[in-house]
């Protein structure tokens, strides 16, 4: 992975706390609107992270396969497959 990985493993680590958090407040039988606002945070969060691992992706192994001239096809195939999961 070519992404900061003290960022991505920071950001994951306060995603798990959060869920746990979430879990207990489940547990707790709290309110669903609370539950529901910090399942939003988390989402949040996650995919913030997703961007910095596809960023660092795209301006690297991308890039270099682009200069390359190697494996172009599939990572063109890799990045619209990923664009069909991010769009349904």
């Amino acid at each position: 992975m070519k992404a900061d990985h003290a960022k991505v493993s920071q950001a994951l680590k306060t995603a798990r706390g959060q869920i746990d958090g979430i879990l207990r407040m489940v547990d707790e039988d709290r309110y669903c609107m609370d539950i529901s606002n910090q399942l939003l945070a988390t989402e949040a969060l996650l995919k913030k992270t997703n961007k910095l691992v596809l960023e660092a992706h795209l301006h690297s192994c991308v890039a270099e396969s682009f200069s390359s001239g190697t494996d172009v096809d599939q990572k063109i195939g890799e990045i619209i497959r990923l664009l069909d999961k991010l769009t349904n």
